[in-house]
């Protein structure tokens, strides 16, 4: 009885750990890859390119950290210590990159004024992917079992929402009442307090050990030995399934704020709200979802997904345009609430799905190399090619855009519903991944069941 106590003291624990690192990180994830592409239209001008270039370079720059500090957490056999100084640093540089938009009322040369807006973000990402990436989700990864995987799926699945509810309502109000430079100092603050709150609280998993294999170069450069990675075959293809549905995901989610703002002609505020309040009802959604993972069904979630996922496009594509910016409450605005409704379901029953189904497959001994191969999959692949692919649809079917900058009209193109018709076509390619991962994971199930006989016999 007492150990059945302790364990469920502990697993309070890890989940309260969980819920408020993880809520910061998607907090600042949300400021990142929505307000800061609002932030270039509004400060610089309605340049999608940058936006591109600046989604792109920090993904780059976030798969290597991780990868870095993932080499170092593996051979000392810590994760503490980088989650709570990424943390605080993560936040500090939050804070310089709002700096950025003082660069155009010195009336500065365009290309500077773009070249320290990705600077600054490649910088924040860097520390970020330290504190969250190779630090707070590897730490995930060495606590997670067959126990915990449902409740901790959830988790990490209601976060992004809350993440993106908090960030875009709150955040656009902030904005809108206060400005850009007030919002990120709040946010920046507010992450550094959090790393203080980890290295307070937080305790590294004692299943941790340190694994080292020769120098720490020669161990770091064994992590893009893909040979381990490509025998295990299951693991491989849900990588590949998430970076072709996250593809379609950032072809349209880093330029939505600016759709919204510069195409339909909503307020900051009013844009926050809408996509924040969409999101709300998908929340519900992963409890069954959830229950389901426990009961290994996740390649069956991840198909619901993936269909809900592609509705929500093409209902946004066709019904979106329709909107009354000039009226928040107005009936023409509930086919575009209803769209991102749908959309947020789809995306966060695969989040919660393809987290926790990687993250159950990592060898023992090497989770902080895989949380960076996870990395590559969901986020530098996805954003690398999403902004490769979003950026010539901008320019070619964007729509006209003007915008004042420090007295200067600056022209260029605002995004357009295009960007969801390639969204969904993209994210009907997953499906193919999908048949194959479910054929491995049949088979695993299988054996881990004919495993479980045997040992009660």
């Amino acid at each position: 009885m007492d150990n059945k106590k302790t364990r469920s003291l502990s697993h309070a624990r890890e989940l309260l750990l969980i819920w408020v690192i993880g809520i910061a990180g998607q907090l600042c994830w949300n400021l990142e890859n929505f307000w800061f592409n609002t932030f270039v239209y509004k400060n610089i001008g309605p340049y999608s390119s940058i936006v591109g270039w600046m989604v792109a370079i920090s993904a780059i720059v976030t798969t290597f950290s991780t990868f870095f500090f993932g080499t170092i957490s593996d051979r000392s056999g810590k994760r503490k210590r980088f989650i709570w100084l990424g943390y605080v640093i993560w936040g500090f540089f939050t804070i310089v990159f709002g700096f950025t938009g003082f660069l155009s009322k010195l009336d500065a040369q365009l290309w500077l004024v773009g070249t320290m807006v990705v600077l600054a973000d490649s910088v924040m990402s860097f520390f970020g992917s330290m504190g969250n990436d190779s630090g707070f989700n590897a730490w995930i990864a060495d606590i997670i079992d067959n126990k915990n995987k449902g409740s901790i799926g959830a988790a990490l699945a209601i976060q992004p929402v809350i993440g993106t509810i908090i960030g875009t309502i709150l955040g656009g109000l902030l904005i809108q009442w206060f400005g850009y430079m007030a919002f990120f100092a709040i946010m920046g603050v507010m992450v550094s307090l959090i790393g203080l709150f980890a290295f307070f609280f937080l305790a590294d998993s004692p299943n941790l050990k340190p694994n080292k294999k020769g120098s720490f170069w020669s161990q770091f450069l064994e992590s893009f030995d893909f040979r381990t990675f490509s025998r295990q075959k299951e693991l491989m293809l849900v990588n590949i399934l998430a970076a072709i549905f996250f593809i379609g995901f950032n072809v349209y989610f880093v330029h939505i704020g600016n759709l919204f703002i510069y195409n339909y002609g909503f307020s900051e505020g009013d844009a926050g709200i809408i996509q924040g309040l969409g999101l709300v009802i998908a929340i519900i959604f992963t409890i069954p979802a959830g229950k389901a993972i426990d009961n290994n069904k996740s390649p069956l979630i991840a198909l619901i997904a993936l269909i809900v996922n592609i509705i929500g496009l093409l209902e946004l594509t066709f019904f979106a345009p329709s909107a009354d910016s000039s009226n928040l409450t107005s009936i023409a605005n509930i086919p575009l609430l209803i769209g991102v409704i749908i959309v947020g379901t789809g995306y966060v029953l695969f989040m919660q799905t393809a987290m926790v189904w990687n993250k159950s497959l990592y060898p023992e001994g090497t989770k902080g190399r895989f949380e960076g191969i996870r990395v590559i999959f969901f986020v530098l692949i996805p954003m690398v090619f999403g902004s490769l692919i979003a950026n010539p649809l901008i320019q070619v079917w964007g729509k006209d855009a003007i915008i004042e900058v420090a007295g200067v009209m600056r022209a260029g193109k605002a995004p357009s519903e295009v960007l969801f018709i390639a969204a969904a076509i993209i994210t009907l390619f997953a499906f193919i991944p999908l048949y194959f991962v479910n054929r491995e994971f049949k088979k695993r199930i299988a054996n881990e069941n004919k495993l479980q006989v045997s040992l009660e016999e």
